[in-house]
């Protein structure tokens, strides 16, 4: 059976940073903006925590560039992420309200995406990054005027793991293609396998 995809089905990249951005430096807010807007010119979709600071400059990018944005909640409703967690409903075209958290949010949040960029974070940033790296996600770190880029490092060097799927650039577009390849290696690694079990099993992978 033939069908149109939907953009929603195509690539999904979750923005990462922190929410309170005193310690980010004089150009965090245009670098996030910049990474938004080349997710939205690469027909992607960007995914964030639905929350303030760099995660929302990143998604006012992409608004701005006519993209989509989709935003996973800590609250369990509207009313609660606005009232209790305090958080914006703006610049998002879809928020999934999880109700967990967080800590829980963030799991449900990478695991929506193909891929994550981490941006100017605190320790939640670095939650978030090393659920994407035990999910064994592509990983894009944007260098900056703030020290999560050379933590992150620190992590790396330290995990006593090999990890072929992080990247590190200071340019928003570089960065963005560099994960843009890297999604596109993994998701035809999984085309592959998903073809070769199917035809294994006899399925008729064409519809």
């Amino acid at each position: 059976m033939n069908y149109k995809r939907n953009k929603l089905n195509e690539i999904k990249i979750c923005v990462s940073g922190a929410a309170e951005t005193s310690h980010c430096g004089p150009h965090a807010y245009e670098l996030a903006k910049e990474l938004g807007r080349e997710i939205a010119r690469h027909d992607a979709t960007i995914v964030t925590g639905a929350t303030t600071g760099f995660p929302l400059w990143a998604a006012i990018g992409a608004k701005e560039a006519e993209g989509t944005s989709i935003g996973f909640s800590p609250a369990a409703s509207e009313r609660e992420h606005v009232e209790a967690f305090r958080l914006p409903v703006d610049y998002m075209d879809l928020i999934v309200y999880t109700g967990f958290g967080y800590s829980g949010r963030d799991l449900i949040l990478t695991r929506s995406s193909d891929a994550a960029l981490f941006g100017c974070g605190r320790i939640g940033t670095i939650h978030e990054f090393t659920t994407v790296f035990e999910d064994n996600k592509p990983i894009g770190v944007l260098e900056g005027d703030w020290t999560t880029d050379e933590t992150i490092k620190t992590i790396l060097e330290r995990s006593n793991r090999t990890y072929d799927k992080v990247v590190f650039d200071s340019n928003p577009k570089r960065l963005v293609e560099k994960i843009i390849e890297l999604i596109k290696r993994d998701k035809a690694i999984n085309k592959m396998t998903y073809s070769y079990r199917a035809v294994e099993e006899g399925e008729d992978i064409h519809g």
